[in-house]
């Protein structure tokens, strides 16, 4: 296989952990269109098996992702109107996948996350982050926007910081990106980030499948509605149907019974 074949890997891991994993540190995990597919392939892939519970998003290399590929520019500047809004669908597309995965998604950031990398990093439910990461909304710097990304971004790290770093392009640190709410986690190295994904897997794994999907859902649902009848109506109909469901009905008897529910792996 080519490089470009292999640019996006799945590497499954015991208890229900799939890695979806950029690999082409060579060329800093930069984006172009073969990526771009792989990676709505790969999340497609993985939202859709039923044995994956938990998915992590990383890279090979010393960096997360350096943003676009200098080659894809090359040909996006001699592309037509209508090439490039087709191109940009695509990315889109991307980013909807991502953000909209019906299972827990943890982004583990090292090195440089410019570009669509902060757009990647804003579509993970949880993100970790070393000290030495570094981010950048670099596109004004080549005339451009962020434009199919700026949904996302915009809703993580709010309007006034938005409104800075699009127009600046300034690089940001890990602490800043925690500071505004990109980066929930920011550990002093790789080996230190590893070991607080692994943390976190455990404490997921304690979670119910389908209260965590749901529980997804419901951000989506309430986020920036106003808090009016429909709402209201809506999140009553929400907990009731949970409350009467299959892993709603189990999860409540191991409490009451004080027992493990079954989804919940055995004791080590």
């Amino acid at each position: 296989m080519t490089e470009q074949e292999n640019a996006v890997l799945l590497n499954r891991r015991p208890e229900g952990i799939t890695e979806v994993v950029l690999n082409r540190p060579d060329k800093r995990n930069a984006f172009d269109d073969v990526i771009i597919q792989q990676l709505i392939t790969a999340l497609t892939e993985v939202n859709q098996d039923a044995d994956t519970r938990v998915v992590i998003l990383r890279s090979e290399g010393k960096h997360f992702s350096a943003g676009a590929d200098l080659g894809w520019m090359r040909r996006m500047a001699e592309n037509s109107r209508q090439e490039n809004l087709d191109d940009s669908r695509e990315l889109a597309r991307l980013m909807n996948v991502l953000n909209h995965l019906s299972k827990p998604v943890i982004g583990l950031v090292q090195g440089a996350a410019f570009g669509g990398a902060v757009g990647l990093a804003a579509c993970c439910d949880i993100v970790i982050a070393t000290e030495q990461s570094s981010f950048c909304l670099s596109e004004v710097k080549l005339g451009l926007i962020p434009a199919v990304i700026s949904p996302y971004v915009l809703r993580a790290i709010g309007e006034r910081q938005a409104r800075r770093y699009f127009i600046s392009a300034e690089v940001f640190t890990a602490r800043q990106a925690q500071e505004y709410g990109l980066v929930h986690i920011v550990c002093d190295d790789l080996e230190a980030m590893d070991l607080r994904c692994n943390e976190l897997l455990q404490h997921l794994a304690m979670n119910g499948p389908e209260a965590m999907k749901a529980a997804k859902d419901l951000v989506f649902a309430v986020s920036h509605k106003p808090i009016d009848h429909t709402v209201i109506d809506d999140t009553a109909h929400r907990i009731a149907d949970i409350r009467v469901g299959e892993e709603g009905q189990e999860g409540l008897s191991a409490f009451l019974n004080k027992r493990r529910a079954n989804w919940t792996p055995e004791s080590k």
